[in-house]
């Protein structure tokens, strides 16, 4: 996929449990586990402005895009 999530290095650098940034953005555990996984398909950018608030980061901090390996066909 070539959009990765770098929720977990945001999270190390402010030294802040995913439980806590749950609990801030109001979102479970395991919706943030599947966005930090990378395995969902969207994400409101409410939420991504929690988020962002609660890490005092950019969005583009948490997002990144990464070229595909799979050459594309003309």
């Amino acid at each position: 996929m070539p959009i990765v999530v770098n929720l977990d290095v945001m999270l190390a650098r402010r030294k802040m449990r995913s439980r806590e940034l749950a609990e801030h953005v109001g979102i479970t555990e395991q919706n943030l586990s599947l966005l930090k996984s990378g395995k969902v398909r969207g994400v409101r950018f409410d939420t991504l402005e929690r988020i962002c608030e609660a890490l005092q980061c950019q969005p583009g901090d948490l997002l990144e895009w990464q070229p595909s390996s799979i050459p594309s066909e003309p």
